[in-house]
């Protein structure tokens, strides 16, 4: 067992991990946050995207004991009371949103893209959601919610990140 100390939605957390622990198991199972879902565990479908150290990253495909030091969020880090985050705000008003099993993964990735592209094309959207599977979508909905999220970022004033408090977090 090894004991790990990371920072999860802002709060600390230390905890004893096995070796082989995955951080999507570690979050889910040790921690209850189940936004990120294990889809594929092949690090191809994108459900259980992370924010880590403020990058987007597949929780299945990182152990738990490199994220020790960490900085995680997850979806359920994103929301400001019962504000929501301006891509979780967009994916719902543009009717992005289907199942929801991948939605985590795609707001989380997507908030990582907006930070780095706070003016995207449509294709450049395209692009940044390669990686995410979506089964219940034809995408167009997701790229105009990126679209709207993007133009609602600048708007606020947050151009270089998704939000100051989520990149410190994140």
């Amino acid at each position: 067992m090894y004991r790990i100390t990371l920072t999860v939605n802002g709060k600390r957390h230390t905890v004893e991990v096995e070796d082989r622990t995955l951080l999507v198991e570690l979050l889910r199972e040790g921690l209850g946050l189940t936004g990120a879902h294990i889809g594929c565990d092949t690090a191809q479908c994108g459900a259980c995207t992370v924010l880590l150290n403020g990058r987007a990253a597949k929780s299945c495909s990182v152990l738990a004991v490199q994220a020790d030091g960490a900085r995680v969020t997850t979806v359920e880090g994103l929301a400001r009371g019962k504000r929501l985050h301006p891509v979780q705000a967009a994916l719902k008003a543009e009717h992005g949103l289907q199942c929801g099993f991948c939605t985590p993964g795609l707001v989380l990735g997507l908030v990582d893209f907006l930070g780095e592209h706070p003016d995207p094309t449509p294709a450049q959207v395209r692009t940044a959601l390669d990686g995410h599977l979506c089964r219940c979508t034809g995408y167009q909905h997701i790229v105009d919610a990126a679209l709207t999220a993007a133009r609602a970022l600048r708007e606020a004033g947050a151009g270089d990140a998704p939000e100051p408090a989520l990149r410190e977090l994140g």
